[in-house]
């Protein structure tokens, strides 16, 4: 792409990059409000139905992953145009949602600038490795790279550990003012489940946060998978690797239904999110549409997304993901083809 049409993109979207406090206040209160309300609910249901109450806590989740994507703005400074703000809403949306707001906008700033570089990866994405590397792998590696990205582990046990027990230690190299957000994140989780359990009982705190917990971590796990984990991606060396290419041809479009997009916070328009990450969640539908050049990504759907749950390796000849079964298939062919 040269760089008089992407400086013409810019120019069109830039009037999107400025949130309106309007909008981002009535979005908190449309979403933290039903969270909490959903929650009492919750409770308040276990007299008439257990069923009544898992139903309900599913409902929280939902909310709890639109929860996140405020907490995700405001990492990129998109929510609010004033700073401070933007940083107390997301400590106290990271409390919400179990995750250490500076040490998230860290790795998340890393990934955007990262997406797609084979030379850079490994902070704030997922571990994908290249069909040479995977070869050329000790036998224990391979055997932690097919469990990590077996779905199984990765969307049961991967949100426990990482939402429960990788974001309550901080980094290594993190400052003083991210680890005491971190010691704040995990003070803010432990105040709120105890006086929770304390007023609920911690029989119903387990059934209520254990679904909303376990909905919620694993619908943003598998957000945030398959936005990237697409067949035909983008994964370049660093000398030929494009921001613009990375965004518009490494994040897909995750065409769902009304009520999931809005619930899940506009993020499956993840193309023009990367393109930009300074427009507000509320304004990428807008965008999308408003823009043609925009349409000209890699299009998924719920049925179609699940393919992607057998991509395991990167193959840098064919510029495609495939899986293990698909790797079995080609060094035999390779096998045939030197015989």
């Amino acid at each position: 792409m040269i760089d008089s049409e992407q400086d013409n993109w810019r120019k069109e979207i830039s009037v999107y990059e400025r949130p309106v406090l309007k909008s981002s206040i009535w979005q908190l209160v449309n979403t933290i409000g039903p969270v909490v309300l959903l929650w009492l609910a919750a409770y308040w249901s276990l007299s008439l139905s257990v069923w009544l109450t898992i139903g309900l806590s599913v409902v929280t989740g939902g909310f709890l992953v639109r929860t996140f994507i405020i907490f995700h703005d405001c990492c990129h400074k998109s929510f609010f145009k004033n700073r401070r703000a933007n940083d107390i809403v997301g400590t106290i949306t990271g409390i919400m949602t179990y995750v250490p707001y500076l040490q998230w906008k860290h790795s998340h700033t890393v990934h955007h600038a990262t997406c797609g570089n084979l030379d850079r990866r490994g902070t704030g994405d997922i571990w994908t490795m290249t069909v040479d590397e995977y070869l050329k792998a000790a036998p224990l590696r391979k055997l932690v790279y097919r469990l990590y990205r077996s779905p199984l582990i990765m969307f049961t046990i991967g949100p426990v550990y990482i939402f429960l027990i990788d974001y309550r230690f901080n980094r290594k190299r993190a400052g003083a003012k991210e680890r005491f957000n971190t010691y704040m994140t995990n003070a803010g989780i432990a105040a709120i489940a105890g006086l929770l359990c304390w007023a609920t009982g911690w029989q119903a705190f387990i059934l209520i946060q254990g679904t909303v917990f376990f909905i919620s971590s694993m619908a943003g796990i598998w957000l945030f998978y398959v936005q990237h984990q697409f067949e035909e991606s983008y994964y370049e060396m660093d000398e030929k690797w494009d921001y613009v290419k990375a965004a518009m041809q490494g994040s897909s479009y995750y065409k769902l239904p009304r009520i999931l997009h809005w619930i899940s916070g506009n993020i499956g328009f993840h193309h023009i999110h990367h393109f930009s990450p300074r427009i507000p969640n509320y304004y990428l539908k807008t965008v999308h549409h408003a823009n043609p050049r925009m349409h000209d990504v890699q299009e998924i759907t719920l049925l179609s997304s699940l393919a992607s749950l057998n991509f395991r390796l990167w193959d840098e000849t064919s510029m495609k993901f495939i899986g293990f079964r698909g790797l079995k298939r080609m060094r035999h062919a390779q096998a045939s083809d030197a015989l």
